[in-house]
């Protein structure tokens, strides 16, 4: 793969680049429309493929948030065309590197020195790139490390980044008033913290040292010594992509015992501590020769406050989802609902949440629970499809729901996603055992 010798750092050169994104997307619409116009019966695939593409080039060049958006859309493949969600899952772990010169001045203006100095061993050539930053192998003390370098830029580019893209969020997404920019400010802190590589080793130590209790669960362990702001150096961990595992496994006891150790890491950072690693997309994840689950990359860690937590899993009640009073005071509690809706807005919204919830929250009515029910899946992706089209549902304000939903969902879609492929059957409640 070519390697970048040069990330677009200003807002003036990261616009020009989105602007020459939409003028490709633009003409691939002209393009679409006049096709049609000679063949009605053309379907929108090719269209959404060439989107898709000049999308993904656009961004894999920018690198940071621009990217970090693609990698969040591609985990929703209940709401996106499936050229989207092939596309921008490349955006996991798949994008061109930094060149060497570039890697060799990002340690000198954080150590002072070169990695050949800090290092015995160092492969300038990076073994996996992603959208903040990228790994290199090293060798310390005969110990094989990975050494992760943020890009230069990054951090700094990204309240311009989502500021370009807020209005294109709000035409999507109906986003109505100033109570739109608690979102938009949820996810820029939260890009913010993750280009800050000290505050990421501070909360892998924690996440490690409270959950390597869990069965077939394994961590790196990570070095204070050669890590700073925008380098952070952790132990090398063998083993493939969790997306790779899933496409050639046929052991089903391999899958659910997969399953039930990242169902536990995750009820456990959910129940118990209360903060949660909020980027569950394979290229996260490897599976070892042991078939264990080996866990990385804590950059992106949500604190779930009390006032969100207690409402938001009382909805798995079945009771208070079938107690119109109760669940009317809960989406109420969680900003679902406003006292500013109307009336048809307050019966819209109670019957699209009710709908959602009662789907969404099957996983947690029963003891155990098979991922692989392909019903449970389709459900989600038809009512996905239905609030796609739903006309009304343009017609009303689209700020629905607390800032603190914005992670957890991605949570939850991301853990269900994988879960999915995995086809693991989990017990719900196993993590309990940890506490």
């Amino acid at each position: 793969m070519k390697t970048i010798d040069y990330i677009p750092t200003s807002k003036i050169e990261r616009a020009t680049k989105l602007v020459q994104t939409g003028a490709k997307v633009g003409v691939n619409y002209l393009k679409y429309y006049g096709e049609k116009i000679v063949n009605s019966d053309l379907t929108r695939d090719k269209l959404n493929e060439n989107n898709a593409e000049d999308i993904y080039d656009g961004l894999k060049s920018l690198k940071g948030s621009a990217l970090k958006v693609a990698q969040m859309l591609s985990m929703d493949k209940s709401f996106l065309p499936q050229a989207y969600v092939e596309k921008f899952s490349l955006s996991q772990f798949s994008v061109p590197p930094l060149s060497a010169p570039l890697v060799l001045k990002t340690f000198k203006t954080n150590f002072g020195k070169t990695p050949y100095e800090i290092f015995d061993e160092f492969n300038a050539n990076s073994v996996n790139a992603a959208s903040i930053g990228q790994v290199h192998m090293a060798v310390k003390n005969g110990k094989k490390l990975a050494v992760k370098i943020q890009y230069p830029g990054v951090a700094n580019s990204i309240s311009s980044d989502l500021s370009m893209v807020k209005p294109i969020a709000i035409r999507m997404f109906n986003l109505q008033g100033k109570d739109s920019d608690k979102y938009f400010k949820e996810v820029e802190d939260k890009l913010i913290e993750e280009t800050n590589y000290l505050l990421e080793l501070e909360q892998s130590q924690e996440v490690v040292k409270a959950c390597k209790k869990i069965e077939n669960l394994v961590f790196p362990e990570y070095y204070s010594d050669y890590s700073s702001e925008k380098i952070i150096t952790m132990d090398w961990m063998t083993g493939i992509h969790l997306s790779e595992f899933t496409k050639t496994n046929t052991n089903q006891e391999t899958a659910n015992q997969i399953g039930q150790a990242l169902w536990d890491f995750y009820m456990y950072q959910i129940h118990i501590l209360k903060k949660v690693h909020a980027d569950p997309h394979p290229g996260n994840f490897l599976v070892n020769k042991e078939n264990q689950l080996v866990a990385l990359d804590f950059g992106c860690m949500k604190q779930i406050p009390n006032d969100f937590y207690t409402p938001y899993f009382e909805l798995i009640d079945k009771e208070v989802i079938n107690s119109p009073k109760i669940f009317n005071g809960k989406l109420f509690e969680l900003e679902i609902l406003r006292k500013d809706d109307s009336p048809e807005e307050v019966t819209y919204f109670t019957e699209m949440f009710h709908d959602l919830l009662s789907l969404f929250t099957k996983p947690f009515q029963e003891e155990t629970f098979d991922f692989s029910d392909e019903s449970f899946f389709k459900s989600i992706a038809k009512l996905g499809e239905r609030f796609s089209k739903d006309t009304n549902l343009r017609k009303m304000n689209g700020n629905r729901g607390s800032k603190h939903f914005i992670y957890m969902n991605r949570t939850f879609f991301g853990l269900y996603n994988l879960m999915f492929d995995l086809k693991a059957t989990i017990v719900v409640n196993e993590y309990e055992k940890y506490k």
